[in-house]
């Protein structure tokens, strides 16, 4: 059991690693069983289908990214600090060796079928990072935490994408002024949230 599990793993770092760099269509299955060392045959055993195989690495690295983005904001702390945090934690991911934007945001824009695995992998993504901003929106008690939360996920997405186009890591600086303009504004109550434009 251990070694079908040794290899699993292997193929699915692997898979994750050629899809991120290299996208998903130019990925051939050859790649994949060079780079894990995994048999085709023991490769169509487990996923049924390519669509399977990379959606079973996504929620690989769903699992691993949030880990890591949760970890890079302190648990504890002023609550709109713990927001900020987020900022210099994207740059640095951004600074980092192979930083090719969302992974979650490539794959989807990669594949056609709304109703793919490979998109619902991807829904599932954005929303736990959505769940999770929510969470820290909650405890700054703003009047509209869902929407500041909302709008929060926004300038994420927005940073990596200028990031990964720009080869520019200071994206995350930027949407770091614009979040603290977005935390007053909302705790004032007349953020682009509230009714009185």
């Amino acid at each position: 059991m251990s070694e079908d599990f040794s290899a699993q793993s292997r193929l699915l770092e692997a898979t994750e690693q050629l899809i991120y760099s290299g996208g998903i269509h130019a990925t051939g299955m050859d790649a994949i069983v060079k780079a894990s060392g995994v048999a085709r045959k023991s490769i169509y055993r487990l996923y049924p289908t390519k669509e399977a195989l990379v959606a079973a690495a996504l929620l690989n690295r769903d699992a691993r990214w949030m880990a890591w983005f949760i970890g890079s904001t302190p648990p504890t702390g002023e609550p709109s600090d713990r927001v900020m945090s987020i900022f210099p934690a994207l740059r640095q991911w951004f600074e980092s060796k192979g930083f090719h934007g969302c992974a979650f945001i490539n794959a989807a824009g990669e594949t056609e079928n709304p109703d793919s695995e490979i998109r619902a992998v991807s829904r599932f993504h954005k929303q736990r990072l959505l769940d999770y901003l929510n969470e820290l929106t909650q405890a700054c008690g703003l009047p509209d935490p869902q929407e500041t939360a909302r709008q929060l996920l926004v300038l994420i997405d927005g940073a990596t994408a200028v990031a990964m186009v720009s080869g520019d890591a200071s994206a995350a600086d930027s949407a770091g002024r614009a979040a603290a303009l977005l935390l007053e504004s909302s705790r004032s109550g007349n953020g682009p949230s509230s009714s009185h434009h």
